[in-house]
């Protein structure tokens, strides 16, 4: 072999070393890519459900009010709390990602179920309440959407959880630093607000 045919194949193997090396890098950034668009798209599932909600919780303060005069405190930290987790949902929505927003999310949550849990505690001394037709049908569509609410949660951290499982494990922890795919937040929430909030109507 002439120098030149070496050159020619030392070029040749380093050439398709970088093609390789180009299609192995592509292969797990666009991995990375389609496990954050799923979990964000599962935090969408989350978001749709969270709207439907707050959109209840009004209408069931109201429902509330007729019947629980006395307890103006209770009712209106309700609607301050779901108004501070509305805030927070549309905040965590923009950039599902985003750990801050996640966390001020799951903040907020809990918020609003504390003020809920006390205005279902009231609402068992209003026997009348708790008979109104009104009022057992926005319960039962709470408890629904709660339920929802529950199930695309454990979908989204899921994917979170592969996400950042994917991202964490070398090499593919190389292309994560160099392009930025930031570890993302799960939507855990305290053993206490696992289960939706019940109130007997029996």
């Amino acid at each position: 072999m002439t120098g030149g045919t070496i050159a020619l194949i030392i070029v040749g193997a380093v050439l398709a070393g970088l093609v390789l090396l180009a299609i192995i890098v592509a292969g797990m950034y666009n991995k990375l890519i389609t496990l954050r668009n799923r979990f964000k798209n599962a935090f969408a599932q989350i978001d749709v459900q969270l709207k439907r909600r707050y959109d209840l919780i009004p209408n069931l303060v109201e429902t509330a009010k007729g019947y629980m005069a006395h307890e103006r405190d209770t009712l209106e930290a309700v609607i301050q709390a779901r108004n501070q987790a509305s805030s927070a949902g549309q905040k965590a929505a923009e950039n599902p990602g985003d750990a801050a927003g996640m966390q001020g999310l799951m903040g907020a949550e809990t918020a609003l179920t504390g003020a809920m849990g006390r205005m279902f505690a009231l609402m068992e001394s209003y026997p009348d309440l708790k008979a109104n037709e009104n009022m057992k049908q926005l319960m039962e569509e709470l408890t629904s959407t709660e339920n929802k609410v529950a199930f695309s949660r454990q979908a989204f951290n899921d994917s979170v959880t592969a996400y950042n499982t994917a991202r964490e494990t070398f090499p593919t922890a190389l292309i994560a630093g160099t392009f930025n795919f930031t570890e993302a937040q799960l939507f855990e929430i305290q053993e206490a607000e696992k289960e939706a909030p019940q109130v007997s109507f029996t």
